[in-house]
């Protein structure tokens, strides 16, 4: 007899303590960036106990570079790859129906400063229906609620037609590049593929930003402050230009369109889905009694698809601003500052919202939520992009409801961590299909 869509949703539903146990689990498998592997033992485990073939890699650096969608992460340039696997669990299939790939990442950010949190960061508290710690809404809750879609399948004996692959990552909160593109260049490009990132069911991912990071060194003269008129202000001469980049952010959101997936996620983002925002700033040697001899400023800029730039356009514009500040000073035109492109650096993307695949999403989505479908993204950058924009593979985002992700108290709503397993388990059965009796 044929398992129907209606017994996995239930099966799921009458389970769901047991989702929330796992993901608690894996909360408190400590898995920073760059220090991934005690939530990848998690998941091996896992994968062991469901059954699945498991391959297991560090990224190849040196193949890595030669992709148009690499730069070199901050955790890579930190901590390197030795040691840092990623995970790919398949039930292969012996029958040739299309190919689906579930995958999220299992870093998360630092909880500090813990004084800011309710409740304990690395153990997950249920309460008021809600599940808190650090990753359970970014985005542990959804590694969670796929590997539970698959055990539904599993335990009610349904078996697909085409193979299924369960895989985590590392590094996306620094960009990805050893995680989801390795898988890629591992040879995983399936059929299509889902992002377990927190959308907010019924609401779905479709869109990434463009990101790039800078740094901006100003250089000054340092002197005694009793000897000031012998210095020159390095704080001073950086802040002209601040002042010149934060003209530039206002130029860009008049000039380019808001996004419509921000605003529908973000009703405050409106005149503000491009950003580019001041993130740190240093005064090397300084000191009470000191003119500054030196400021150095770290910088994001992200854009939306609707900017439709590159990321060599952002450079260029960026630094076409910062020329505009040292050509009108006396002191930078002689002693220009030395801008440093680092870390994250992304194109945008967005999903082909005309594919099969993003409409059968859509399907499972609305019925199993019995709400509206909507969109969100476009603000920050996420691995979606590597499927969609570089590999022509339907990618969406699907995922629980929650807040406070990179901040303190997160969380996700169980009852969102419930439907997004239904909804993987569903989509699973439609477009591999099922092997019939």
């Amino acid at each position: 007899m044929s398992i129907t869509q209606a017994e996995v949703c239930e099966h799921i539903e009458s389970n769901r303590s047991e989702l929330v146990d796992f993901l608690s689990e894996l909360v408190a498998a400590q898995s920073l960036p760059g220090e991934e592997q005690p939530a990848q033992r998690v998941m091996r485990e896992k994968f062991e106990e469901l059954g699945l073939e498991i391959d297991a890699w560090e990224p190849d650096i040196e193949t890595l570079r030669e992709h148009p969608a690499f730069f070199e992460t901050n955790t890579y340039t930190e901590y390197g790859y030795e040691g840092r696997e990623n995970i790919a669990a398949t039930d292969f299939s012996n029958s040739d129906g299309p190919s689906l790939t579930f995958s999220g990442h299992v870093d998360v950010v630092s909880p500090e400063p813990l004084s800011d949190w309710s409740y304990e960061p690395w153990k997950g508290t249920v309460e008021d229906g809600r599940i808190y710690g650090r990753g359970t809404y970014d985005m542990k809750g959804g590694v969670a609620a796929m590997a539970m879609a698959y055990q539904a399948l599993t335990e009610l004996g349904v078996e697909l037609d085409g193979d299924l692959t369960l895989q985590t990552t590392i590094e996306e909160e620094a960009g990805g590049v050893g995680g989801v593109l390795s898988a890629l260049e591992r040879g995983y490009q399936p059929d299509a593929a889902v992002i377990t990132e927190p959308s907010g069911v019924p609401t779905l991912g479709v869109a990434s930003a463009g990101v790039r990071y800078f740094r901006v060194r100003v250089p000054g003269a340092a002197a005694h402050t009793a000897f000031q008129f012998r210095g020159v202000d390095a704080v001073g001469k950086a802040f002209k230009i601040y002042q010149r980049l934060m003209d530039l952010y206002e130029e860009r959101n008049e000039r380019i369109e808001d996004y419509g997936p921000a605003i529908n996620q973000y009703p405050d983002a409106e005149g503000s889905t491009t950003n580019l925002s001041l993130t740190n700033i240093e005064v090397p040697g300084s000191w009470t009694s000191t003119v500054p001899g030196e400021a150095v400023m770290e910088y994001r800029i992200g854009w939306p698809p609707s900017a439709e730039q590159t990321r060599e356009d952002i450079r260029e514009e960026v630094e076409a601003a910062i020329s505009e500040v040292v050509d009108e000073d006396e002191w930078l035109a002689e002693n220009p500052p030395e801008i440093e492109w680092f870390g994250w650096n992304t194109n945008p993307h967005e999903v082909d919202f005309e594919s099969d695949f993003f409409e059968l999403v859509c399907e499972k989505t609305r019925q199993t939520t019995d709400g509206d479908v909507d969109y969100r993204g476009g603000l920050a950058g996420n691995d979606e992009r590597f499927y969609n924009r570089y590999y022509d593979i339907p990618c969406p985002s699907v995922g629980p409801r929650g807040e406070n992700a990179h901040a303190a108290d997160e969380f996700a709503e169980i009852d969102s961590l419930v439907e997004t397993a239904q909804i993987l388990a569903l989509t699973a059965m439609d477009w591999c299909g099922v092997r019939e009796d």
